[in-house]
């Protein structure tokens, strides 16, 4: 137990030596097969389960809160014109014009008005793109040089036709801890949930990939509403904690959404005695996001940065399904603080002890 509540809020206390080798390279086939710790903060007891039991830990009044959100091809891999040296880049967003933010990973200076030839995920070159100007945030406005046109009788671009464009030429964008981000043909099916429908996340909300369509089914026999809600996860979440007093972190913004429809169907399970259980840390930002001082849920849609830290009061989520985060992240410190500090550090504990697999592709903890 640290001697102040002051230690809670300092980087170093999520600090934690994780052998190379527990860092999952390839998910589980199949998905439900992955290894489920199940914490129960009641009794502060852990047990070792299968994501493929989840079903014995729900209640038919349940619901269980899902990321819909659908990771977009927005890794972009090319050569410098000019030089023919490497350059590397992350679609963020397009405007109406077609001109899309990008942020670019490079050797030496680029300069307004090159030409970045780019590479498809097969190998063969696509077309090109023209820096334009690099902005105040670091990141870059670039021209597609397509032949695309306009799909809107304004003249103008809509997001499915940059998603088009995207899917011809983008990635999967890999975090830089599976296989230094080295895409391989599977991982366009691999590195998304099954029930993902609404293109805009830059990396997979990775509690939900242990689904399979049959377990959803089994869960969904059982009684358990399945509620969607949207996050898009975006490049921020890649960005790890900097400033060793984690209140002074600056929390990346992130779009989000629930529905007047899916906030009914939670508020009817709360009301019958169900727990809501948010599957992901995603999850858990939106239906926090979206939950006013008064613990009511509210149809929201807009941007969040909530950073959920220690002295933080959770309104709304009971439960949480959720991976095995990197030291030093948002991420942990939201789970350590909805678990408990000393419960969760002793379950990571355990974790690297019983070689359970951890970040994007590893295993998972249900916390009751």
């Amino acid at each position: 137990m640290p001697e102040s509540e002051n230690e809670f809020h300092l980087l170093s206390h999520y600090g934690f030596q994780l052998p190379q080798e527990l860092i999952a390279q390839m998910p589980t086939v199949p998905r439900s097969d992955s290894r489920l710790m199940v914490v129960n903060r009641q009794d502060e007891t852990i047990r070792h389960a299968h994501v493929r039991d989840i079903a014995q830990f729900l209640r038919p009044e349940d619901c269980l809160v899902l990321n819909n959100t659908k990771v977009i091809p927005a890794r972009l891999i090319g050569r410098r014109a000019a030089t023919y040296g490497y350059w590397e880049g992350l679609f963020l967003e397009a405007d109406e014009h077609g001109l899309w933010k990008i942020l670019c990973k490079t050797r030496g200076k680029l300069q307004s008005g090159e030409k970045i030839l780019l590479q498809t995920s097969d190998g063969h070159v696509g077309f090109s793109l023209e820096m334009l100007t690099k902005q105040d945030d670091g990141n870059w406005l670039v021209k597609p040089l397509t032949d695309e046109k306009p799909d809107r009788p304004s003249g103008t671009f809509s997001y499915e036709k940059t998603l088009s464009i995207l899917n011809q030429i983008g990635w999967v964008p890999l975090p830089p801890y599976i296989r230094n981000g080295r895409m391989l043909p599977s991982d366009k099916e691999l590195y998304q949930t099954v029930y993902a429908s609404q293109p805009g996340a830059v990396a997979a909300p990775t509690a939900g990939l242990h689904f399979s369509p049959e377990l959803l089914m089994q869960i969904q026999n059982l009684g358990v509403d399945l509620v969607p809600v949207t996050l898009h996860v975006g490049a921020g979440t890649f960005r790890p904690i900097s400033v060793e007093h984690i209140d002074k972190h600056v929390m990346h913004d992130e779009s989000c959404e629930i529905s007047e429809k899916a906030v009914a169907r939670i508020q009817k399970r709360q009301k019958a005695g169900g727990r809501v259980i948010a599957v992901g840390t995603t999850s858990v930002r939106t239906l926090e996001s979206a939950t006013d001082q008064h613990r009511v849920l509210k149809p929201f849609s807009g941007t969040t940065t909530l950073f959920i830290k220690p002295g933080y009061e959770f309104r709304i989520v009971d439960a949480m399904m959720t991976n095995f985060h990197l030291p030093f992240s948002t991420l942990l410190v939201l789970v350590r603080t909805f678990g408990g500090d000393d419960l969760l550090k002793r379950a990571y504990e355990e974790a690297i002890a019983e070689q359970y697999r951890f970040f994007s592709y590893g295993d998972a903890m249900l916390i009751l």
